[in-house]
């Protein structure tokens, strides 16, 4: 289909200096989970992902959903292994996987959802649109899963955190919450426009004090135009890098579960 992307190949490289890979809370462990999740890879009509279902899950029951895009140069697996560490029975969670190949070096790939980085290889032709390529994934999955519009977390790390704000900020009936984890968005201007008049959704913000790659102050900047523009984000720093933490996971959870009540 033009516009899709293509799904990575398994196993992916282990992630190296230059990429926005965080150190998680739960290794990488592929689809096997300890617990009472499991989880499954589909290529997408749009978008690859990995879907993590709870026991119990039926395809269409109306689970409320929570949706995570990886950083710059990882891929649709990389945040997965959070599911079980957040809620393993009360959500089902979506991890998409970026359009863009990133060239890692040595023969490894990675994944961005952006042009113009280094190591982006360019599709042939004209490129996907990001933001419809997202839509036509959601639509996708809320069909799967019986999500409906409102019972959904968007989320993201690094990259895929700066996204989540700027896809997830004009569509205030489609998100009950926004979690960026170590980010922030560069197109603050272009997005001032596009935001809806009531100003509530609830954002989630995290990031490390000691981060190398987004800077502490790429926080206050973005916790500072949320607050202008009539948000109250939730905001959190911790004595970590650029990375997700066990003490991360223990605020995000309540968080969550605040801003979307789990199914029990």
């Amino acid at each position: 289909m033009r516009g899709a992307a293509a799904k990575p190949s398994r196993p992916i490289r282990p992630l190296t200096a230059g990429t926005e890979a965080g150190v998680f809370l739960v290794p990488r462990r592929g689809l096997r989970y300890a617990g009472g999740v499991k989880g499954e890879s589909a290529d997408g009509r749009h978008l690859p992902y990995v879907l993590v279902k709870p026991d119990g899950y039926a395809e269409g029951d109306g689970w409320p959903l929570v949706v995570l895009l990886h950083g710059f140069g990882a891929s649709m697996y990389d945040l997965a292994g959070l599911a079980p560490a957040i809620d393993d029975s009360g959500y089902v969670y979506a991890f998409p996987n970026a359009p863009f190949t990133v060239d890692l070096g040595g023969g490894g790939a990675g994944y961005s959802w952006y042009l113009g980085r280094p190591g982006v290889q360019p599709p042939p032709g004209e490129a996907p649109d990001v933001e419809a390529l997202l839509d036509g994934f959601l639509d996708e999955v809320t069909e799967k899963t019986g999500a409906s519009p409102g019972a959904i977390v968007l989320g993201g790390f690094s990259q895929g955190a700066g996204l989540s704000l700027r896809y997830g900020l004009p569509r205030r009936e489609m998100f009950a919450g926004l979690a960026v984890l170590s980010g922030f968005f560069r197109d603050a201007d272009a997005l001032r426009p596009r935001l809806p008049v009531e100003r509530d959704t609830p954002v989630f913000l995290a990031h490390g004090r000691h981060d190398m790659v987004v800077a502490l102050e790429m926080a206050h900047q973005t916790r500072a135009f949320l607050e202008e523009a009539g948000y109250a984000p939730e905001y959190h720093e911790y004595d970590m890098a650029h990375q997700i933490t066990p003490e991360v996971i223990d605020d995000l959870t309540p968080w969550l579960r605040r801003v979307l009540p789990p199914r029990r």
